[in-house]
Protein backbone atom coordinates (compact mmCIF):
# COMPACT_ATOMS: atom_id res chain seq x y z
CA UNK A 1 0.00 0.00 0.00
CA UNK A 2 1.42 3.36 -1.00
CA UNK A 3 1.86 6.27 1.35
CA UNK A 4 -0.91 8.30 -0.28
CA UNK A 5 -3.41 5.46 0.07
CA UNK A 6 -2.51 5.00 3.72
CA UNK A 7 -2.88 8.73 4.37
CA UNK A 8 -6.22 8.73 2.57
CA UNK A 9 -7.44 5.75 4.61
CA UNK A 10 -6.31 7.34 7.89
CA UNK A 11 -7.97 10.63 6.99
CA UNK A 12 -11.22 8.91 6.02
CA UNK A 13 -11.27 6.78 9.17
CA UNK A 14 -10.67 9.77 11.44
CA UNK A 15 -13.21 11.86 9.54
CA UNK A 16 -15.75 9.04 9.82
CA UNK A 17 -15.12 8.75 13.56
CA UNK A 18 -15.47 12.51 14.03
CA UNK A 19 -18.69 12.60 12.00
CA UNK A 20 -20.08 9.65 13.93
CA UNK A 21 -19.37 11.47 17.19
CA UNK A 22 -20.98 14.67 15.94
CA UNK A 23 -24.00 12.99 14.37
CA UNK A 24 -27.27 13.13 16.29
CA UNK A 25 -29.72 10.39 15.14
CA UNK A 26 -32.67 12.63 15.98
CA UNK A 27 -31.42 15.38 13.70
CA UNK A 28 -30.70 12.84 10.95
CA UNK A 29 -34.23 11.44 11.22
CA UNK A 30 -35.75 14.91 11.11
CA UNK A 31 -33.69 15.75 8.03
CA UNK A 32 -34.73 12.52 6.29
CA UNK A 33 -38.36 13.23 7.10
CA UNK A 34 -38.00 16.74 5.71
CA UNK A 35 -36.53 15.36 2.49
CA UNK A 36 -39.43 12.94 2.14
CA UNK A 37 -41.89 15.77 2.62
CA UNK A 38 -40.13 17.72 -0.11
CA UNK A 39 -40.29 14.72 -2.43
CA UNK A 40 -43.98 14.26 -1.66
CA UNK A 41 -44.55 17.93 -2.41
CA UNK A 42 -42.81 17.55 -5.79
CA UNK A 43 -44.97 14.53 -6.65
CA UNK A 44 -48.11 16.44 -5.73
CA UNK A 45 -46.95 19.38 -7.81
CA UNK A 46 -46.38 17.00 -10.73
CA UNK A 47 -49.88 15.60 -10.32
CA UNK A 48 -51.27 19.15 -10.36
CA UNK A 49 -49.28 20.02 -13.50
CA UNK A 50 -50.47 16.90 -15.33
CA UNK A 51 -54.06 17.56 -14.27
CA UNK A 52 -53.75 21.15 -15.54
CA UNK A 53 -52.44 19.94 -18.91
CA UNK A 54 -55.25 17.38 -19.13
CA UNK A 55 -57.80 20.05 -18.38
CA UNK A 56 -56.34 22.33 -21.03
CA UNK A 57 -56.58 19.56 -23.63
CA UNK A 58 -60.19 18.94 -22.62
CA UNK A 59 -60.96 22.62 -23.19
CA UNK A 60 -59.31 22.50 -26.63
CA UNK A 61 -61.32 19.41 -27.56
CA UNK A 62 -64.53 21.07 -26.48
CA UNK A 63 -63.76 24.19 -28.51
CA UNK A 64 -62.89 22.20 -31.62
CA UNK A 65 -65.98 20.06 -31.21
CA UNK A 66 -68.11 23.19 -31.08
CA UNK A 67 -66.39 24.52 -34.22
CA UNK A 68 -66.94 21.18 -36.00
CA UNK A 69 -70.62 21.27 -35.01
CA UNK A 70 -70.84 24.77 -36.45
CA UNK A 71 -69.33 23.63 -39.79
CA UNK A 72 -71.78 20.76 -39.86
CA UNK A 73 -74.73 23.12 -39.38
CA UNK A 74 -73.39 25.50 -42.02
CA UNK A 75 -72.97 22.66 -44.55
CA UNK A 76 -76.48 21.44 -43.91
CA UNK A 77 -77.85 24.95 -44.35
CA UNK A 78 -75.87 25.53 -47.58
CA UNK A 79 -77.08 22.23 -48.96
CA UNK A 80 -80.66 23.16 -48.16
CA UNK A 81 -80.39 26.32 -50.31
CA UNK A 82 -78.76 24.46 -53.21
CA UNK A 83 -75.16 25.53 -52.52
CA UNK A 84 -73.53 22.17 -52.71
CA UNK A 85 -70.07 23.68 -53.12
CA UNK A 86 -70.36 25.57 -49.81
CA UNK A 87 -71.70 22.49 -48.12
CA UNK A 88 -68.73 20.47 -49.38
CA UNK A 89 -66.28 23.11 -48.09
CA UNK A 90 -67.93 23.18 -44.67
CA UNK A 91 -67.81 19.40 -44.39
CA UNK A 92 -64.14 19.41 -45.48
CA UNK A 93 -63.24 21.82 -42.67
CA UNK A 94 -65.29 19.77 -40.24
CA UNK A 95 -63.27 16.67 -41.20
CA UNK A 96 -59.98 18.46 -40.50
CA UNK A 97 -61.26 19.45 -37.11
CA UNK A 98 -62.25 15.86 -36.40
CA UNK A 99 -58.65 14.82 -37.05
CA UNK A 100 -57.40 17.37 -34.52
CA UNK A 101 -59.97 16.17 -32.01
CA UNK A 102 -58.71 12.60 -32.41
CA UNK A 103 -55.12 13.67 -31.84
CA UNK A 104 -56.09 15.72 -28.78
CA UNK A 105 -58.11 12.81 -27.45
CA UNK A 106 -55.03 10.56 -27.62
CA UNK A 107 -53.04 13.21 -25.78
CA UNK A 108 -55.80 13.56 -23.25
CA UNK A 109 -55.83 9.83 -22.59
CA UNK A 110 -52.06 9.80 -22.09
CA UNK A 111 -52.23 12.71 -19.67
CA UNK A 112 -55.05 11.07 -17.79
CA UNK A 113 -53.07 7.83 -17.43
CA UNK A 114 -50.02 9.76 -16.25
CA UNK A 115 -52.17 11.64 -13.77
CA UNK A 116 -53.54 8.40 -12.36
CA UNK A 117 -50.02 6.98 -11.96
CA UNK A 118 -48.77 10.09 -10.21
CA UNK A 119 -51.83 10.17 -7.97
CA UNK A 120 -51.26 6.54 -6.96
CA UNK A 121 -47.55 7.23 -6.37
CA UNK A 122 -48.46 10.28 -4.28
CA UNK A 123 -50.82 8.20 -2.15
CA UNK A 124 -48.21 5.49 -1.62
CA UNK A 125 -45.57 8.07 -0.80
CA UNK A 126 -47.94 9.76 1.62
CA UNK A 127 -48.49 6.44 3.40
CA UNK A 128 -44.74 5.85 3.52
CA UNK A 129 -44.08 9.34 4.89
CA UNK A 130 -46.73 8.92 7.58
CA UNK A 131 -45.27 5.56 8.59
CA UNK A 132 -41.77 7.04 8.66
CA UNK A 133 -42.98 9.94 10.79
CA UNK A 134 -44.45 7.60 13.42
CA UNK A 135 -41.33 5.44 13.40
CA UNK A 136 -39.14 8.54 13.58
CA UNK A 137 -40.90 9.84 16.67
CA UNK A 138 -40.66 6.41 18.31
CA UNK A 139 -36.93 6.17 17.60
CA UNK A 140 -36.34 9.73 18.82
CA UNK A 141 -38.20 9.05 22.05
CA UNK A 142 -36.29 5.81 22.61
CA UNK A 143 -32.96 7.49 21.87
CA UNK A 144 -33.74 10.39 24.20
CA UNK A 145 -34.66 7.97 27.01
CA UNK A 146 -31.51 5.91 26.42
CA UNK A 147 -29.38 9.06 26.39
CA UNK A 148 -30.90 10.25 29.65
CA UNK A 149 -30.41 6.82 31.25
CA UNK A 150 -26.79 6.74 30.06
CA UNK A 151 -26.09 10.15 31.56
CA UNK A 152 -27.70 9.11 34.84
CA UNK A 153 -25.61 5.94 34.97
CA UNK A 154 -22.46 7.88 34.14
CA UNK A 155 -23.27 10.38 36.87
CA UNK A 156 -23.74 7.57 39.41
CA UNK A 157 -20.56 5.81 38.32
CA UNK A 158 -18.59 9.06 38.13
CA UNK A 159 -17.23 8.44 34.60
CA UNK A 160 -18.98 11.34 32.92
CA UNK A 161 -16.99 14.45 32.04
CA UNK A 162 -18.99 16.68 34.40
CA UNK A 163 -18.72 14.31 37.35
CA UNK A 164 -15.08 13.66 36.51
CA UNK A 165 -14.36 17.38 36.80
CA UNK A 166 -16.24 17.48 40.10
CA UNK A 167 -14.25 14.49 41.37
CA UNK A 168 -10.97 16.14 40.43
CA UNK A 169 -12.02 19.35 42.16
CA UNK A 170 -12.89 17.41 45.32
CA UNK A 171 -9.57 15.56 45.17
CA UNK A 172 -7.63 18.81 44.79
CA UNK A 173 -9.56 20.33 47.69
CA UNK A 174 -8.82 17.31 49.91
CA UNK A 175 -5.12 17.37 48.98
CA UNK A 176 -4.87 21.07 49.70
CA UNK A 177 -6.71 20.65 53.01
CA UNK A 178 -4.36 17.82 54.06
CA UNK A 179 -1.37 19.96 53.10
CA UNK A 180 -2.64 22.91 55.12
CA UNK A 181 -3.32 20.64 58.13
CA UNK A 182 0.18 19.22 57.93
CA UNK A 183 1.64 22.72 57.69
CA UNK A 184 -0.40 23.89 60.68
CA UNK A 185 0.73 20.87 62.73
CA UNK A 186 4.36 21.47 61.83
CA UNK A 187 4.12 25.12 62.84
CA UNK A 188 2.52 24.13 66.16
CA UNK A 189 5.39 21.73 66.86
CA UNK A 190 7.96 24.37 65.97
CA UNK A 191 6.25 26.89 68.24
CA UNK A 192 6.09 24.36 71.08
CA UNK A 193 9.79 23.50 70.73
CA UNK A 194 10.81 27.15 70.62
CA UNK A 195 12.23 26.98 67.12
CA UNK A 196 9.74 29.67 66.12
CA UNK A 197 8.65 32.72 68.10
CA UNK A 198 4.99 33.21 68.88
CA UNK A 199 4.32 36.86 68.11
CA UNK A 200 0.72 36.59 69.27
CA UNK A 201 1.74 36.08 72.97
CA UNK A 202 4.66 36.58 75.31
CA UNK A 203 8.07 35.68 73.97
CA UNK A 204 9.85 32.83 75.78
CA UNK A 205 13.20 33.89 77.22
CA UNK A 206 16.29 31.77 77.92
CA UNK A 207 15.35 31.15 81.58
CA UNK A 208 11.95 29.73 80.63
CA UNK A 209 13.59 27.50 78.05
CA UNK A 210 16.08 26.26 80.67
CA UNK A 211 13.25 25.56 83.12
CA UNK A 212 11.38 23.62 80.49
CA UNK A 213 14.47 21.51 79.77
CA UNK A 214 14.97 20.87 83.49
CA UNK A 215 11.38 19.78 83.82
CA UNK A 216 11.86 17.34 80.98
CA UNK A 217 15.09 16.05 82.56
CA UNK A 218 13.40 15.49 85.96
CA UNK A 219 10.82 13.31 84.29
CA UNK A 220 13.63 11.17 82.91
CA UNK A 221 15.30 10.91 86.33
CA UNK A 222 12.06 9.85 87.98
CA UNK A 223 11.49 7.17 85.36
CA UNK A 224 15.09 5.93 85.81
CA UNK A 225 14.69 5.75 89.61
CA UNK A 226 11.44 3.82 89.24
CA UNK A 227 13.09 1.29 86.93
CA UNK A 228 16.00 0.83 89.42
CA UNK A 229 13.54 0.21 92.23
CA UNK A 230 11.74 -2.43 90.19
CA UNK A 231 15.05 -4.18 89.50
CA UNK A 232 16.15 -3.98 93.16
CA UNK A 233 19.13 -1.77 92.47
CA UNK A 234 18.17 1.04 94.75
CA UNK A 235 15.29 2.72 96.58
CA UNK A 236 12.79 4.67 94.57
CA UNK A 237 11.85 8.15 95.63
CA UNK A 238 8.38 8.70 96.97
CA UNK A 239 7.41 10.83 94.00
CA UNK A 240 8.56 8.12 91.59
CA UNK A 241 6.65 5.44 93.51
CA UNK A 242 3.49 7.53 93.63
CA UNK A 243 3.85 8.33 89.92
CA UNK A 244 4.25 4.64 89.00
CA UNK A 245 2.07 3.05 86.42
CA UNK A 246 -1.05 1.21 87.56
CA UNK A 247 -0.70 -2.54 87.71
CA UNK A 248 3.11 -2.47 88.31
CA UNK A 249 4.37 -4.31 91.40
CA UNK A 250 6.30 -2.00 93.74
CA UNK A 251 9.47 -3.17 95.45
CA UNK A 252 9.17 -3.72 99.25
CA UNK A 253 10.93 -1.25 101.55
CA UNK A 254 14.38 -2.13 102.85
CA UNK A 255 13.07 -2.87 106.39
CA UNK A 256 10.66 -5.49 105.10
CA UNK A 257 13.44 -7.02 103.01
CA UNK A 258 15.65 -7.39 106.10
CA UNK A 259 12.79 -9.00 108.08
CA UNK A 260 12.18 -11.53 105.34
CA UNK A 261 15.70 -13.01 105.98
CA UNK A 262 16.30 -13.16 109.78
CA UNK A 263 18.86 -15.92 109.59
CA UNK A 264 21.22 -13.73 107.64
CA UNK A 265 21.14 -11.00 110.37
CA UNK A 266 22.22 -13.34 113.27
CA UNK A 267 24.91 -15.30 111.47
CA UNK A 268 28.16 -15.31 113.46
CA UNK A 269 31.59 -14.87 111.93
CA UNK A 270 33.32 -18.07 111.02
CA UNK A 271 30.09 -20.00 110.57
CA UNK A 272 29.79 -22.15 107.58
CA UNK A 273 28.37 -20.89 104.42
Amino acid sequence: MSVMKRLSMIFKSKANKALDKMEDPRETLDYSYQRQLELLQKVRRGVADVATSRKRVELQINQIQQQAKKYEDQGRKALSVGREDLAREALSRRSALQTQIADLQVQHNNLQGEEEKLTLASQRLQTKVDSFRHKKETIKATYTAAEAQTRINEAFSGISEEMGDVGLAIQRAEDKTAQMQARAGAIDELLASGALDDFSGQRNDDIQAELDRMGGGSDVELELARMKAELGQGPAPRDAIEAGHPGQQQAPPPQQQSQSHPTQQYRQPGEGL
